[in-house]
């Protein structure tokens, strides 16, 4: 269903208190509402919370490792979200009994005792004499999941409203997939349903404390990509302004999770996601604070560190940990060699597309701070200003390259760029308007020159193998690009690659019915590969974009944040 709310519209002068904030600058109000308060619970009882949900790999104990390891599903994820048709200690307990008496079959121990989940959107069946945008539209509701019932012989951790989740292996609302979800949802009149979202993952902030990776407890250790502050500010420039200040509380309380420690560190240490720069510099990196394999690619993560000395195997499971915090599972951008996924240095470095983000969030409290102007509310703005202006300097100064006109990552213990591993993570600052503008000049200029393919923007220049290089373009990365070499006056380049990229969209939908994860760019008649699993259908930020372009590309708008 359509949302029926008619939007108010506003002049610039009306919003002119939340200039300030990057996301916020479309959306009015005509009065402020009272903030609503819902303070996290403590981290004794978020613990508590967890402890109380089904962990696969933590409920199974040895019958996880063997079904894992024994691949008894191809895809190491079926198995985490599988579904135990008893209590989980009643399962381990008959396997202890059973698996060592003759003609045992741990397969059909596991079809006895375990139901498989099915792939979402499976059922649905294409008619590709729609148009693309009409299956898009029609996909919505097949990837929609209503609220949950809490199951406690399920992985999945229950949320309070509808959700979109990607389609296909992706069963379980995914963190920053979703923003880009959100811009067609937004195209399609489905503000309600942005309104849920937004809801779920304040819910998921105030009980475990941050927006894990996915709803699902084995996600429990990590985050992703933090674009909550971007949500609120892309819905409510759709609604209104005062709609945003629902999510205040929720804002401040994810900038706690990924700033805990900014206080105990000096230069050149690092605690949990936050890092000091020689300098004394604060960014922030990727993290996960459990140092074992994870449990949906358990078999591939156990064998990599087996590879490895003992004394490195904690450190190797910290960076595939933190590189599916980073989204970017798998790139040469984390690798110092980029032949052998044990070269991972994901914790070693300070992303500059992190940073952005952190950047946006800052500005996007101190902005909502000083809209609602409540008492106190203007120190409070004031120190979070002071926060966003810290940390793009340190952002400029650290990553951006003056010889090489664009953004790097950083060793954060050395300050030294990665220049040998160019990446579209340079977008970031672009379409955040961080950089200066001859940066964004400069950096626009080489995502033209170098980046620019055939089917849109590649996502780094290195063919190694891993899913987030080339050949592979991605939806998410090309909106970014896009939207950012736009905001620096190169809509040229932005028209460009959007028509490139809907072209390749619509070829893939008319052969295959399918609206797929991601898409090789550079030959157009190949499928995308790499990585740990089969390219999935769906699915949901590749339609969210394709709407968001398609309807710019129609009304020959631009859209920058």
């Amino acid at each position: 269903m359509r949302s029926s709310r008619r939007f108010v519209r506003c002049t610039h002068a009306t919003v002119v208190g939340l200039a300030a904030a990057i996301a916020l600058t479309g959306g009015c109000a005509t009065s402020v509402p009272p903030a609503t308060t819902t303070a996290p619970r403590s981290a004794a009882a978020q613990q508590r919370a967890a402890d109380a949900l089904y962990d696969p790999s933590r409920d199974l104990g040895p019958l996880f490792h063997d079904v894992q390891m024994a691949a008894v599903f191809p895809d190491s994820k079926t198995f985490v979200d599988a579904r135990p048709l008893s209590a989980p200690a009643e399962i381990v307990a008959r396997y202890a009994a059973a698996k060592t008496g003759a003609g045992f079959d741990l397969k059909a121990f596991v079809a006895q005792n375990f139901e498989a989940p099915k792939l979402a959107g499976a059922e649905f069946k294409t008619d590709t004499s729609r148009t693309m945008e009409e299956h898009i539209r029609e996909l919505w509701p097949v990837l929609t999941r209503s609220a949950d019932v809490n199951d406690p012989h399920s992985s999945l951790i229950p949320l309070p409203n509808a959700y979109v989740v990607p389609g296909g292996r992706f069963r379980e609302v995914y963190y920053w997939d979703s923003y880009f979800t959100m811009l067609g949802l937004v195209e399609s009149g489905r503000t309600d349903l942005v309104h849920h979202m937004l809801d779920n993952f304040a819910h998921l902030i105030t009980t475990v404390g941050h927006i894990p990776n996915g709803n699902r407890t084995y996600y429990l250790g990590r985050s992703q990509p933090p674009y909550f502050a971007a949500m609120v500010g892309l819905y409510a420039k759709a609604t209104d302004t005062s709609r945003a200040l629902t999510y205040l509380d929720a804002l401040e309380a994810e900038h706690v999770f990924w700033m805990d420690g900014a206080d105990r560190i000096t230069a050149g240490q690092a605690y949990r996601r936050v890092v000091k720069l020689p300098d004394g510099a604060l960014l922030n990196r990727y993290w996960d604070d459990r140092p074992y394999p994870r449990p949906e690619a358990y078999k591939e993560d156990y064998r990599t560190a087996q590879s490895l000395a003992a004394s490195q195997r904690e450190a190797m499971y910290r960076n595939l940990r933190a590189g599916a915090e980073s989204g970017w599972d798998y790139s040469s951008r984390w690798m110092r060699d980029p032949s052998d996924l044990r070269t991972l240095e994901v914790t070693d470095i300070a992303p500059v597309d992190l940073n952005s983000l952190l950047y946006n969030q800052e500005r996007t409290i101190a902005a909502l701070r000083r809209y609602r102007a409540h008492e106190g509310d203007a120190d409070v703005a004031a120190r979070f200003e002071k926060m966003a202006d810290d940390r793009k300097r340190a952002l400029l100064a650290a990553t951006y390259d003056p010889a090489g006109g664009f953004f790097f990552d950083v060793r954060w213990k050395s300050g030294e760029r990665v220049t040998d591993r160019p990446s579209l993570a340079a977008a970031e600052p672009l379409y955040f308007g961080i950089a200066t503008p001859e940066q964004g000049r400069a950096t626009a200029a080489r995502l033209e020159r170098d980046f620019l393919k055939p089917g849109g923007f590649v996502t780094t220049l290195i063919p190694s193998g891993q899913q987030w290089d080339a050949p592979n373009g991605w939806p998410n990365l090309e909106w970014l690009a896009m939207e950012g070499v736009r905001r620096y006056g190169r809509g040229d380049v932005a028209d460009q690659a959007r028509n490139r990229w809907l072209a390749l969209n619509r070829r893939v939908y008319r052969q295959t019915g399918k609206m797929t994860e991601k898409y090789d760019v550079t030959d157009l008649q190949r499928q995308a590969g790499g990585g740990e699993y089969p390219n999935q259908d769906g699915f949901g930020w590749t339609n969210g974009v394709a709407l968001a372009l398609s309807a710019q590309a129609r009304t020959g708008g631009a859209t920058v944040p």
